[in-house]
């Protein structure tokens, strides 16, 4: 294989490679993006069910009730 080929092979080589960093750093750009929603729906979440829990004063909060088979 003479040198242009092998040069040229590399450049080819190269660029594929350099397409598809672009590609994923686009994807876990988004990712990061969603991750954050998430995140921030979850929080919403907790917050809701703390407030929901704390408003029935007396009964035992759902996360430590035993199931009703034991």
């Amino acid at each position: 294989m003479s040198t242009e080929n092998r040069t040229l092979a590399l450049e080819e080589q190269v660029a594929h490679l350099s397409k598809t960093v672009d590609e994923l750093s686009d994807i876990v750009a988004r990712q990061e993006r969603e991750i954050e929603v998430i995140g921030r729906r979850l929080g919403m979440l907790m917050q809701a069910e703390a407030v929901r829990q704390s408003d029935g004063e007396g009964t035992v909060a759902l996360a430590d009730q035993r199931p009703p088979h034991w």
